[in-house]
């Protein structure tokens, strides 16, 4: 009878613990009562009734990441190519999503395809190619829409790889070597270009600091030689003057050892024939002087004559 009764309180206990639910963060909990709904956990510690409550359903809240396999679509002009997709989404709405469709997961990879082949079918392959953005957008619009009676919200879709048929691919990679190559040849061009017009500006600069250069050499040989002919014209004016000085200092001493004054004249003329130093063609003699020089001459005669 003592075992019955611990079984008992054993099975009661367990009973009771298995009653009591600790959700996490992120999570809820869908709870039927008797197989109906009875209502969604949410975090924190619950506690249900025993035999006839259960949890029918833990979801996921974080946003969650799905990548499909790649589909097959066909393009307006009639290519065939190969396009997977990332779908973001994220659950709103426990009940709808425990009760709303079967396999969600599914129903998404199934939704995204049929979507991307409607889209991608009024589209050229050019248009496809460089549209992704456009594309990604119309996605998440359509499937968060279709979805939401799921209580899934689809926050972001992403085409992950357009993988066009091989011929395609060749026919793209030799288009895109041509225009490698075309560039090449436009930089090249260019850069030749640039080189010419480097080398013609470093000419001209050169001829110009080149005739800068003669001017300026000019200027300064000119102005040596206006400071040479400066210098000896004052050299000669000196001279000049120094000669004068000495004539004047010469007539000085003689006025005063009381020389008269014809000597005086003919000291003058001598002073003027010096100076002239036999460079000048002609010298100009004032009229006094000139009439000493008369009877200076008329004296010589008549000395020669006796």
């Amino acid at each position: 009878m003592g075992v019955v009764v611990l079984v008992l309180l054993i099975l009661i206990v367990l009973i009771l613990a298995s009653c009591v639910k600790i959700v996490p963060q992120a999570y809820a909990y869908v709870v039927e009562r008797l197989g109906a709904y009875q209502g969604t956990w949410s975090v924190g510690l619950h506690i249900k009734m025993p035999l006839i409550d259960r949890v029918a359903k833990k979801i996921n809240l974080k946003e969650q990441v799905v990548d499909f396999a790649p589909q097959p679509v066909i393009t307006k002009d009639n290519v065939t190519m190969r396009i997977d997709t990332v779908v973001f989404f994220q659950i709103t709405d426990p009940k709808l999503f425990a009760y709303g469709v079967e396999n969600p997961i599914m129903a998404i990879e199934n939704l995204t395809a049929t979507t991307l082949r409607n889209i991608i079918g009024d589209l050229e392959l050019d248009q496809t190619l460089t549209s992704r953005e456009t594309i990604n957008t119309k996605m998440r619009a359509s499937l968060d829409e279709a979805t939401d009676p799921w209580g899934i919200k689809v926050n972001r879709v992403e085409l992950k790889n357009i993988i066009p048929p091989a011929e395609i691919q060749n026919a793209m990679e030799r288009q895109m070597k041509a225009e490698r190559e075309r560039r090449e040849a436009v930089t090249r061009a260019e850069g030749e270009k640039k080189a010419s017009v480097t080398v013609a500006e470093g000419k001209k600069e050169a001829a110009i600091l080149e005739a800068q250069a003669e001017k300026q050499s000019a200027i300064l040989r000119a102005e040596a030689q206006k400071e040479k002919m400066i210098r000896e014209a004052e050299g000669e004016a000196e001279a000049i003057l120094k000669v004068q000085q000495a004539t004047a200092d010469g007539i000085r001493m003689i006025r005063e050892a009381g020389a008269d004054e014809a000597v005086l004249r003919i000291k003058s003329l001598e002073a003027f024939e010096r100076a002239a130093d036999g460079k000048a063609t002609k010298i100009i003699i004032p009229s006094e002087i000139q009439g000493i020089a008369g009877l200076a001459a008329s004296v010589k005669e008549l000395v020669s004559d006796k």
